[in-house]
């Protein structure tokens, strides 16, 4: 069968590789249908692992598929049926796991397409209780989003920031495929949504998806339009991902004891900012890292409600590599989904 596999930093190679035997007791076999690309398959195309891998090493962090066949043991699945898998392989034992808490799981070991092989390849067998069924009338496609696209936004949003109806929230990257999702999600809780982005064309996008006031960064300061679109009393919610780039600036955008929630630094790890403004405004800034597979399947059923991942673009698999340049560049609105 065949499989992208990154040989080295920066090169990978569309491989024909054995197929997986039958699955044992308690896997199943899925026959993967579409890869969604997100910002994790560039950091390990660049090889920024933190942590030791071999090569080859099959890529892909984010897919669905169907049901190829069904381990002993098994139940609750049934060939071909679709379904999407949990990127982490979490031990299912500890107490985070038990709680419902996999993504603070603490044995994990690896996340599938970054120190483990991923989904880029036509099948694979995993246990079944990292599967989630996908609801009727939710494509293939749009199912590749929910396992770390939609489900790291309903982590952020829900579990994280508390998010509630009438409240104001800044999404940064709305063109991003976590902020097109961010910006429809708190548009339909009814809260109030401002959001940037890098172009007018982007500003555009992001207003017919339910963005309240969109702000280019490239010709304003974010901080600055935020503060008069909320008569200076400041935003209840920040949704932060961009990193060193808008921390601080995001700070200045809350109002008193809002809540600043993030998941990525993309454009740095690293910034320096004021204790005093802290805790004198009683900010609550949160890290939110994944999702559990129950924010999964919360993704899939807004999915099935009418809440659709937008998507920039789909290529096939050997385009892999120019998808990873274009979202890179942030050259993109929404998200890039490959297929076999």
């Amino acid at each position: 069968m065949r499989a992208l596999t990154l040989v080295a930093d920066r090169q990978l190679e569309l491989r024909d590789i054995p197929e997986p035997p039958a699955p044992q007791a308690g896997e199943v076999q899925v026959r993967v249908s579409a890869v969604a690309l997100n910002h994790i398959d560039v950091w390990g195309y660049r090889g920024m692992a933190f942590a030791k891998r071999q090569y080859p090493l099959v890529v892909g962090a984010e897919a669905s598929g169907e049901i190829a066949a069904v381990g002993s043991g098994v139940s609750g699945f049934r060939v071909g049926q679709p379904v999407v898998m949990y990127g982490a392989l979490t031990c299912g034992t500890c107490r985070a796991c038990r709680e419902g808490r996999d993504n603070l799981c603490e044995n994990v070991r690896g996340v599938l397409g970054f120190h483990v092989d991923g989904f880029a390849r036509e099948m694979l067998n995993i246990p079944a209780r990292l599967v989630i069924p996908v609801p009727d009338g939710v494509s293939s496609r749009d199912a590749a989003c929910a396992p770390i696209t939609f489900s790291t936004v309903e982590h952020m949003l829900f579990d994280n920031a508390k998010l509630e109806a009438g409240e104001t929230i800044l999404v940064h990257a709305g063109g991003s495929g976590i902020g097109t999702a961010a910006i429809q999600m708190a548009h339909a809780l009814g809260c109030t949504v401002i959001t940037t982005v890098g172009s007018d064309e982007k500003a555009e996008r992001a207003k017919q998806l339910g963005a309240d006031h969109v702000i280019n960064y490239r010709k304003d300061r974010f901080a600055t339009i935020t503060r008069k679109l909320t008569a200076k009393k400041g935003v209840d919610v920040v949704f932060e991902h961009v990193g060193a780039d808008t921390f601080n600036d995001s700070l200045l955008t809350l109002k008193r004891g809002g809540r600043l929630v993030t998941c990525g630094a993309t454009s740095g790890p690293s910034i320096t900012f004021n204790l005093m403004q802290l805790f004198q405004q009683q900010y609550r800034i949160i890290g939110s890292f994944g999702a559990s597979m129950r924010n999964i399947a919360d993704g899939l059923k807004k999915m099935q409600s009418g809440i659709l991942p937008v998507i920039d673009s789909e290529m096939p698999l050997t385009d892999f590599g120019q998808g990873l340049a274009r979202l890179a560049d942030r050259n993109v609105f929404g998200k890039i989904i490959v297929h076999f």
